[in-house]
């Protein structure tokens, strides 16, 4: 299954808090969805999501220098970093008719852990197609046209990419990003063989290790921060295991309060398009074009063309540039685009025509039916059952056009980025959406016993530049992909 689809994995979805390691499980197993799912609810939620309605941002489809509402505290490249770290976390390729009779499995098939088994697959033994040949201790990268032109994944002869997870080809920005990830660990290869002492058996396994904690640390010391707040990052890190939200009997889930509706929030951010360099523009998906144009005028995934490459400089803060896009505030309104997805494009559910009920080309549509499938409880009852901040009806009077109590009872996804607009001004996550994404980010990092949380408690990044710092911009710089015109 592709990013943003509305299949539900089982019709009764585990009410157990406890899972054990690669299952989905629940935060509040004791709380009643935030409504019953009737054909009264299902329409008003259709409503609420759909193109013109009221989380529409009915903003231009081609890439604008603004917007008006640019989250200065966030650049654009956050989007579709929280979206690599998502395909790291998360997969069920599973249908719910493989699901419906076993209320129990709604399987996790990613491992709930930050160790990018969505770039390693199951390494140089196994998944020996995403490896050189000629150094199998490297990944295999090509280039987007002739010699001399920028990078990017492998691909077959008919342009699928040749990568762990399918979902990392979706759009060029994560494309790039993934390329960008294999190029850190081949330049981590030669650093660990410059330094010497290490067996060349070994080498890949020494190299393996140094990324993903220099990768945690990112997303643990910079990504977390910015979408959840560093205060509450490190209330989260300093508290008492027992008395925190997320717990677990023996290894780490994945709660779909947090898949389903908190870490959704990234939907919020997506600009209707972007410069990805100096000479190519567009915008993120464009209804208007046959999907199987071989380089179509927008940003769609699996393509190879010379000028699909990302100059980075345009997505993160790069020392001595100042090209940076920034991402959307995190509210309610979605970008056009999202609400228009293409037909057969990265998210369509196979099966059914585009736009009916079963199938519908809003992406808000599939995440607001998608918490109802699964009988996720209101965002009010989360806030009073944590003890934080609870928006009035009053804030969400918007709602009340729908006359089906959504003011009082609120779908959670929309909750959530609700109360980031309304109490933080769409910079970051307000308190049930940001203590959900950092509880269950800092638990699964806690919960391997292979983090450098747990491996290396005082391990700092070996990587660090002259401050002492290691950031995602020093992680693009070290892999030598393009950082600017």
């Amino acid at each position: 299954m592709l990013h943003g689809e509305t299949h539900v994995r089982g019709v009764n979805p585990p009410q157990s808090q406890f899972h054990s390691r690669g299952r989905f499980g629940r935060l509040f197993p004791g709380l009643p969805a935030f409504a019953q799912d009737t054909p009264v609810i299902r329409d008003a939620l259709s409503k609420l999501g759909d193109r013109g309605g009221l989380m529409d941002a009915n903003d231009p489809p081609n890439p604008p220098p603004a917007l008006n509402e640019d989250n200065a505290s966030i650049s654009s490249g956050f989007t579709f970093f929280g979206q690599f770290v998502d395909h790291d976390l998360t997969f069920d390729p599973t249908s719910i008719l493989e699901r419906q009779n076993d209320p129990e499995a709604l399987e996790n098939f990613r491992t709930p852990a930050l160790e990018l088994d969505n770039v390693y697959g199951s390494g140089p033994r196994v998944s020996r197609h995403l490896y050189d040949v000629n150094d199998p201790a490297k990944f295999l990268i090509e280039k987007t046209g002739g010699p001399g032109s920028a990078d990017d994944m492998p691909r077959n002869s008919q342009q699928t990419a040749l990568i762990a997870d399918p979902r990392n080809d979706e759009n060029v920005i994560v494309s790039q990003l993934h390329v960008a990830m294999l190029k850190f660990h081949n330049a981590v290869v030669d650093h660990v063989r410059a330094k010497g002492g290490t067996p060349e058996a070994q080498v890949f396994e020494q190299a393996q290790r140094m990324v993903r904690w220099h990768y945690q640390w990112i997303v643990l010391n910079e990504f977390l921060p910015k979408i959840a707040g560093g205060d509450v990052v490190q209330k989260v890190l300093k508290a008492n295991p027992r008395q925190r939200l997320f717990q677990w009997r023996n290894e780490p889930f994945i709660p779909v309060e947090f898949s389903v509706a908190a870490y959704r929030f990234g939907h919020s951010q997506v600009r209707p398009g972007y410069r990805v360099n100096s000479g190519f523009a567009a915008g993120i998906f464009n209804s208007t074009l046959d999907p199987s144009l071989p380089d179509p005028n927008d940003l769609r995934g699996g393509k190879r063309a010379e000028r699909r490459f990302v100059e980075w400089d345009l997505f993160f803060t790069i020392p001595g540039t100042d090209r940076r896009q920034l991402s959307k505030e995190i509210d309610t309104r979605i970008s056009s685009p999202l609400l228009a997805l293409i037909p057969g494009a990265p998210g369509q559910i196979p099966g059914g025509a585009p736009g009916t009920p079963g199938n519908p080309q809003s992406l808000a549509q599939r995440n607001l039916l998608r918490g109802l499938a699964l009988g996720l409880p209101s965002g009010q009852a989360m806030a009073r059952h944590m003890g934080v901040k609870v928006l009035t009806p009053e804030q969400l009077k918007d709602l009340k056009q729908f006359n089906v109590g959504f003011e009082s009872s609120t779908p959670p996804w929309f909750y959530m980025l609700k109360e980031a607009e309304v109490l933080n001004n769409g910079t970051k996550l307000g308190p049930v959406g940001a203590h959900i994404v950092a509880e269950v980010i800092v638990g699964v990092l806690q919960g391997d016993r292979f983090s450098f949380l747990n491996a290396n408690p005082n391990w700092k990044p070996e990587l660090a530049n002259d401050k002492g710092e290691f950031f995602i911009g020093d992680l693009l710089k070290f892999a030598g992909v393009k950082v600017g015109p």
